[in-house]
């Protein structure tokens, strides 16, 4: 491994649970469990896919602050709380990750954090480098391959 790197959304549940929004380890960045939260704001009440699309932003942000993007990403686990739903959590990542098809995984859980939250996106990137912050070197590796 080249190193290590955190970032944190400074969401208030990160300093009581213990983690951190996304850690960059070696060429891999691993993205915690995103939801639908815009700062300490939860958006979105009831709108499964605007939801996950704001999910998703959360991780493309962390990425983002880690030198990497949505295009670097190879893994996703969607976790939701209604199944039947399958479809309109299903179409926002779709969107998202057309390009790129990473492997993934659709799982319901029985609650969230929140109530209001139907839907959590946790993800896995690809990025040489990453762990050390050496930009060159993850500039120069891209998406390449995906």
């Amino acid at each position: 491994m080249t190193g290590t790197r955190k970032v944190s959304s400074g969401t208030a549940w990160e300093p009581v649970v213990g983690y951190s929004r996304a850690v960059a380890a070696g060429d891999y960045i691993f993205v915690s469990g995103c939801t639908s939260v815009t700062g300490a704001d939860f958006v979105h009440p009831g709108d499964a896919a605007a939801q996950t699309r704001q999910a998703i932003a959360n991780v493309a942000s962390a990425l983002e602050s880690l030198g990497a993007s949505l295009a670097d990403v190879v893994r996703t686990r969607i976790y939701v709380t209604d199944i039947s739903r399958w479809e309109e959590y299903g179409r926002a990542h779709g969107e998202a990750f057309a390009g790129t098809m990473p492997a993934t995984s659709m799982v319901q859980i029985s609650a969230l954090v929140d109530p209001r939250m139907l839907v959590e996106v946790e993800a896995i990137a690809y990025r040489p480098g990453a762990g050390s912050g050496d930009e060159a070197a993850a500039a120069g590796a891209g998406a390449a391959g995906l």
